[in-house]
């Protein structure tokens, strides 16, 4: 007999200009959590700064490795939910969240080798090789069909972006977006959803697909946003994402509660902070 197909979550109709009050809530967020949330941005930054250092002369595998760490950004951003989480339940917001997010949450749990435990392991790893074979295929992709050696972001934008024989940009743009495309369907809610409630990954996942699919202009407009603040925070030379990685961080946990019902799911105990702080209230979203 077949098996039944996993309950998922009532997903809400959110109108076009939400994601703008998802922005609003991220920086509220951002404000009270001080600078435990802005540390996150300095670490990403970091990151993608030492991933410039090592490619900056190999730009055919800069171009791929910079876009891949975008794609596992939901599962580095996932303390960030933690703390929009804590301050939205009027607990503190502080690095006893953060370490508890990452090294105790699975304290709860009887059974360590349950679907359960592992959901959120196993999504980041899913991530983290869509990420590597986005990586490989873009350095082949311009290393093969460049008609020079891509060394250089001048290289580059000379002899890809705007060469003007050839499609080398247009087929390496539509290979990436055919890859971006189910990749944000997957993850948009999924990451908030494992770190809240007890789903499974098979859940997570078609959640945020359902969640695509019943708002697709409002989703499509996330998606836009996602990547402008994000191509805003590189064209800074990195500086931006100081603030454009948490700003995100805390907005997709905002997305996550206006459009995922999961009062039906059990609730996924990460343990209480110490201080307790003022509850806040969500303007223009659901609470």
């Amino acid at each position: 007999m077949p098996r039944n197909p996993p309950l998922l979550p009532a997903i809400r109709t959110i109108g076009l200009m939400q994601p703008m009050t998802w922005l609003v809530l991220a920086w509220r967020d951002m404000a009270r959590a001080g600078w435990i949330s802005f540390a996150h941005g300095l670490a990403l930054t970091l990151f993608g700064a030492a991933i410039f250092a090592v490619g900056h002369h190999r730009f055919w595998l800069l171009a791929g490795a910079l876009s891949g760490f975008l794609v596992v950004a939901p599962v580095l951003a996932t303390s960030l939910y933690a703390l929009s989480r804590a301050l939205e339940r009027g607990e503190a917001a502080n690095l006893s969240v953060v370490l508890k997010t990452w090294f105790n949450w699975q304290n709860s749990h009887v059974n360590k080798w349950g679907n359960d435990y592992w959901c959120m392991v196993q999504f980041g790893s899913l991530l983290a090789l869509a990420a590597s074979g986005w990586v490989m295929t873009s350095a082949a992709l311009i290393t093969l069909l460049a008609p020079v050696p891509i060394e250089t972001p001048l290289d580059f934008l000379r002899h890809v972006v705007m060469a003007r024989d050839g499609w080398l940009f247009e087929i390496w743009l539509a290979l990436g977006s055919l890859m971006a495309a189910p990749i944000f369907a997957s993850s948009v809610v999924a990451m908030p959803l494992l770190l809240d409630r007890r789903a499974t990954l098979l859940q997570a996942v078609l959640t945020g697909w359902q969640a695509v699919i019943t708002n697709p202009l409002p989703m499509a407009f996330w998606a836009a946003i996602i990547l402008g603040f994000t191509l805003l925070g590189l064209g800074s030379l990195l500086l931006g994402l100081i603030a454009v990685m948490p700003m995100l961080g805390h907005a997709s946990w905002h997305a996550y509660r206006d459009l995922v019902d999961a009062s039906g799911l059990p609730e996924r105990d990460l343990g209480a902070p110490a201080v307790p702080a003022a509850p806040v209230r969500r303007p223009g979203g659901i609470s």
